[in-house]
């Protein structure tokens, strides 16, 4: 491996930026960095490393006995080769694609890109559609509206009862893993690789092009029903293009991870994986998560494969840094090497912010850049990205090469618009809101908020403030801005809060839903036997008083009326999946989440507040 940088001046790129005023308040924010060559497609990057770098390790995952099992960049686009020709066979095209139902896999992996390679559209699917949710709603509706020509699963039996819950929406094959065994009446995985028909790939290959449509990706459900977003070979090569440009970094030491991020979504597939494979980095498939009993998995593969780059959701950097405090190895293998920590899909809280630096720099004697970026299944998903190191948490960095943001007032927020060659074409088979997701420019309306850390200095970046539908006023008029609020309150709850839902649209005073931190909890509660019910747990009175110290904290730091809860309430019921109250990122949908627990909002605001109800310490 060549030399280890770190130096922010050496990683990234200059930060510029460049503002456009317009005479009705808006402002146009772009790169002064002119976006480089685009390839036409995906597969030129596993081309060009499977000449360039033919032995070196492309994926990796765990074998039966625990072994890493290596797929060379060579042996992948040999695979890649004969499982198109396989797919060749199949009548497949974008009204009958190719769908995933399983996790990541170097199956999983070849089919995706064998897919592309040949222009049929492939989704991947959230798996917790077909194992955790109980009535596959989700799973049947993604499947009516993309109508598969090939299914693939890892393991049948696992998958067997969501497979037989989609059998009357499709008439595709279904195909089975090698690590899962044979299904009845399914093609094995090996089948695919039987054969190579060189012309015919080639030929199908030849007629792939930019605008060619690469995946049907699902949005999380984080805001409305999830929709097919389509994803142009285009868009996806674009974005990583930008990418490299910023982080020059990345061509010079090509990235090594471990990466536990689904490719059912943007963060883990247009943004992890396609930066490994365009510089020709290598990727260990992490079969753990940050969920309990599950994240112990990431933790060894951490300390086995010391990464150069590290990307995660809050959540796993919230059980990270918990498990850096017990475990010198593991401090020590995973700052060994690294020279980016990234975090996204939600904002990270700075008490985690403060501690990952404070022990990069106790571990290894520097501070690895912690940074952001920001955008969505829509765009690719980067529009901005951090290529410098910013000082807090939060900053979401500046627009990419290529890539234009509109800034618009809405009532006191900048709402954020974007344009670009990584923004969809649109929804699939859904013109309508096709239609509607655009203004009269063509920028794509997302409906997030924006501010600049530094009006004078737009260069030092954005923070992200918030979905503008989720902002709410009291009954004074006060508007209260949950996003920023969500943050703070995070922080002032450590270590019971795992997350918080804002109550209080048209009432005189602010409450918090609080999805309660177990694990942590548990640890605090050693008088507690293991058994203990979660409910018990939470009525505990050491528990209610952290919350009461952690609402005084919230208050006592001012802000008025919008900048505290008055009144909070610990929920027994963790967040629902089926429902749409988190996706398997972790995100919590705040509107679902007070929908669906209306009466727990009516009990928190109740003139007369019920035992289960904390207010802050020193109130009562």
């Amino acid at each position: 491996m060549t030399a280890i940088i770190r130096d922010p001046l050496q990683l990234f790129a200059p930060a510029t930026v460049q503002v456009d005023h317009r005479p009705d308040g808006s402002r146009v924010l772009r790169s002064p960095m002119a976006l480089g060559a685009v390839p036409k497609k995906l597969g030129q990057h596993l081309e060009r490393w499977a000449t360039a770098a033919p032995e070196r390790t492309f994926l990796a995952e765990r074998g039966a006995g625990g072994e890493w099992v290596k797929l060379s960049y060579a042996e992948a686009l040999a695979r890649v080769r004969a499982v198109g020709s396989w797919l060749l066979g199949q009548r497949l095209s974008a009204e009958r694609p190719v769908v995933v139902l399983s996790d990541n896999s170097i199956e999983h992996a070849i089919l995706m890109l064998a897919a592309m390679h040949v222009g049929v559209p492939v989704s991947a699917i959230s798996q917790a559609y077909s194992l955790v949710s109980k009535d596959f709603a989700k799973l049947k509706s993604n499947i009516s509206h993309i109508t598969p020509g090939v299914i693939f699963v890892e393991h049948h039996a696992r998958f067997a009862p969501a497979l037989a819950a989609i059998a009357p929406l499709h008439d595709g094959v279904v195909v089975t893993g090698t690590a899962g065994g044979p299904g009845e009446g399914c093609v094995p995985f090996s089948e695919l690789l039987a054969r190579t028909d060189a012309a015919a790939v080639d030929a199908a290959y030849a007629r792939v092009d930019g605008n060619t449509i690469a995946k049907f990706l699902f949005t999380s459900g984080s805001v409305g029903a999830p929709k097919a977003v389509i994803n142009t070979q285009h868009m996806i090569c674009s974005n990583q293009q930008a990418k490299a440009q910023i982080w020059p970094f990345l061509e010079r030491t090509p990235p090594v991870i471990v990466d536990w991020l689904p490719w059912s979504h943007t963060f883990g597939s247009n943004h992890n994986f396609n930066m490994v494979l365009r510089n020709g980095g290598t990727m260990y498939l992490d079969a753990g998560k940050p969920a309990p009993g599950a994240f112990e998995t990431s933790l060894k593969n951490i300390k086995e494969v010391s990464p150069t780059v590290y990307l995660n959701v809050p959540r796993g950097f919230d059980m990270l840094v918990s498990a850096l405090h017990e475990d010198e190895a593991l401090r020590q293998a995973f700052f060994k090497n690294l020279q980016v920590i990234f975090y996204a899909a939600a904002a990270l809280p700075q008490h985690l912010y403060e501690e990952l630096g404070r022990l990069s720099v106790e571990t290894i004697g520097v501070r690895v850049p912690l940074v952001s970026g920001w955008g969505s299944t829509e765009t690719a998903p980067l529009c901005t990205d951090s290529h410098f190191a910013p000082d807090r948490s939060g900053v979401i960095g500046i627009p990419i090469p290529g890539t234009e943001l509109k800034l618009v007032p809405s009532a006191d927020k900048l709402e954020v618009r974007v344009r670009g060659p990584n923004v969809m074409p649109g929804y699939w088979k859904l013109p309508e809101l096709s239609e509607a997701a655009f203004d009269e420019e063509g920028f794509y309306q997302i409906g997030d908020a924006v501010e600049f850390l530094d009006r004078q200095h737009p260069q030092k970046g954005l923070l992200f403030d918030g979905r503008v539908g989720e902002d709410f006023k009291l009954v004074t008029g006060t508007w209260v801005h949950v996003g920023s609020l969500r943050m703070k309150a995070l922080d002032a709850l450590v270590p019971v809060a795992q997350d918080i839902v804002v109550t209080g649209h048209d009432r005189d005073e602010i409450g918090f839903l609080i999805f309660p931190n177990i694990p942590e909890l548990r640890k605090l509660s050693s008088n507690l036997p293991a058994e203990a019910s979660v409910e018990e747990l939470l009525h505990q009175p050491s528990v209610r008083a952290m919350v009461a110290r952690g609402l005084a904290r919230l208050k006592k730091e001012g802000g008025g009326s919008s900048g505290y809860a008055a009144r909070a309430m610990l929920l027994v019921e963790p967040p629902s999946i089926d429902a749409g109250e988190i996706t398997d990122k972790g995100y919590i949908n705040q509107r679902l989440v007070l929908t669906r627990r209306a009466d727990l909002v009516m009990r928190l605001h109740a003139d007369q507040p019920e035992h289960d109800v904390i207010v802050p310490a020193g109130a009562a």
